[in-house]
């Protein structure tokens, strides 16, 4: 088993006044170049938004974006013509593929919109752009993994163009649970949303993660009630 931990107080943060950000690995003025990726995963931004406020129209191509809502509502809009609000509760992803334009403002003027977006490599370069969004509010489940994203499109969640898994969970003080690894080569990114985590005998809080690879099962226990997101990746970036 090889291990990296990431100590919430470590990432890169930028504050603009209508956004307030943390970078796990490097984006935008932050650059460390030992945080550019963990495997495919290549952004986790801890992001933010104030009422009204957001991301006017701008390109992506060769991504997989996932946004996670955890307080408020999202405005997206891209030139695919999609318009939606995304709420906690939901999930999205955008496969950027060949290219895409796309804006995102906090659908609320009162209030701030919290969110993850992660950006993952694709094992596939140039697809057609598409983008979907779900609510996972019927699959979650208390004291137990489950799951919002995979590989294929039949599967519980959405799904993107790479060979990754991701769950989410809520446990409460005392409760333990074990995730096995699907592939392999494949890694995984633990980050804790909230509470106090020991993963593998590390002692994890708020907006710790940690990163684990050469193991076939990850086991970890809540110390407080506590969420966490898993992330399963491929180590390798192939096309």
């Amino acid at each position: 088993m090889k291990t990296i931990l990431y100590k919430a107080d470590s990432r890169g943060s930028a504050n603009h006044g209508w956004l307030d950000t943390k970078h796990s690995f490097s984006f935008a003025n932050y650059y460390d170049p030992e945080r550019i990726n963990f495997g495919v995963l290549r952004v986790l931004n801890d992001d933010t938004i104030a009422g009204g406020k957001g991301f006017g129209m701008h390109p992506h191509d060769n991504m997989e974006i996932i946004t996670i809502p955890f307080e408020g509502d999202l405005a997206h809009k891209d030139n695919m013509g999609n318009a939606s609000v995304i709420k906690q509760g939901d999930v999205q992803v955008m496969s950027a593929g060949t290219g895409v334009y796309h804006s995102e403002f906090n659908n609320n003027p009162d209030k701030a919109v919290k969110l993850f977006q992660i950006w993952v490599f694709p094992n596939k370069r140039n697809v057609t752009p598409r983008y979907d969004q779900i609510s996972i509010r019927e699959v979650a489940k208390e004291n137990e993994l489950y799951q919002i994203l995979s590989p294929n499109k039949e599967d519980q969640g959405v799904w993107i163009h790479q060979d990754a898994w991701f769950h989410l969970g809520k446990f409460d003080a005392g409760k333990s649970d074990t995730y096995s690894l699907k592939k392999d080569g494949n890694g995984v990114y633990l980050i804790v949303i909230d509470g106090e985590m020991e993963v593998e005998g590390q002692v994890l809080s708020t907006r710790d993660a940690i990163g684990i690879w050469d193991i076939e099962k990850v086991q970890f226990k809540a110390a407080i009630d506590s969420q966490i997101l898993i992330m399963e990746i491929p180590m390798e970036l192939s096309y």
